[in-house]
């Protein structure tokens, strides 16, 4: 049996799905959610073949559920996502469906699954993650797992960031957190009037910048309120000089 889970938080919607699911003898919903944090919950625990993903949802959506899991089944996006959305979705060859969803549509779409003419690698999602991430909505918070807990930090109260092996530290007032990112993700994504890369291993809020003081050589020390030390680069010192007007 082919295992399914739902997540979307119009329970019609879901309703609708497994109408249209019946066709499928060999298919079988495991879980119904109705958010991100459910959703994630699920798949760690019933490892589906299949999801279809709602992108816009309550707490957190599809693409921030996405990069919390460490393996990504597969998935058909169910969407009314703007045009912008979906040539994302179409440039990295992701299968998706457009609400209302028209029946025929569906079937098509699961039969192509089920075939696996053109399987959906990992690497198409998060070409998709990244794509979409660039959105201003997605700028504004950072969604990170902290042991079986769920996180949504504000962009805002990020203090700096720091290359942390194959993740980033993510640094708040209430603690450090990971996130399966790049340095050179948040250095494109961030905004570059309030967050500055001033050395290859750190990204800092310029808000937290109390004073730049000279360390060796050509490098210096950011001190931030907190009073932590960040080293800043010789390149870092020019962007901070620029954006700062010194």
């Amino acid at each position: 049996m082919i295992k399914v889970i739902l997540i979307d938080d119009e329970p019609l919607a879901c309703a609708l799905i497994k109408t249209y699911l019946k066709y499928f003898d060999d298919i079988g919903v495991v879980q119904e959610c109705s958010d991100g944090f459910e959703g994630v919950k699920a798949i760690h625990q019933h490892q589906p073949d299949l999801i279809f993903l709602d992108i816009q949802m309550p707490k957190i959506n599809g693409f921030e559920m996405l990069e919390l899991l460490d393996t990504k089944p597969s998935i058909i996006f169910i969407t009314a996502y703007d045009s912008y959305a979906i040539k994302a979705f179409e440039a990295n060859a992701v299968d998706y469906l457009l609400k209302p969803v028209p029946e025929e549509r569906f079937r098509e779409a699961v039969l192509k699954w089920k075939s696996k003419v053109t399987p959906i690698a990992p690497r198409q999602i998060d070409m998709v993650l990244n794509t979409m991430s660039a959105t201003a909505a997605q700028q504004s918070r950072i969604v990170v797992k902290t042991g079986s807990k769920i996180k949504i930090i504000a962009v805002h109260d990020i203090h700096f960031i720091e290359a942390d092996d194959d993740f980033v530290k993510v640094t708040t007032a209430e603690g450090s957190f990971l996130k399966n990112k790049t340095m050179s993700f948040y250095e494109q994504t961030l905004d570059p009037h309030q967050f500055v890369r001033v050395h290859r291993s750190y990204i800092v809020q310029i808000n937290q910048i109390t004073k730049i003081e000279p360390y060796q050589k050509e490098s210096h020390l950011a001190i931030l309120r907190d009073g932590k030390q960040i080293p800043v680069s010789k390149t870092g010192y020019t962007k901070l000089k620029e954006i700062l007007g010194i």
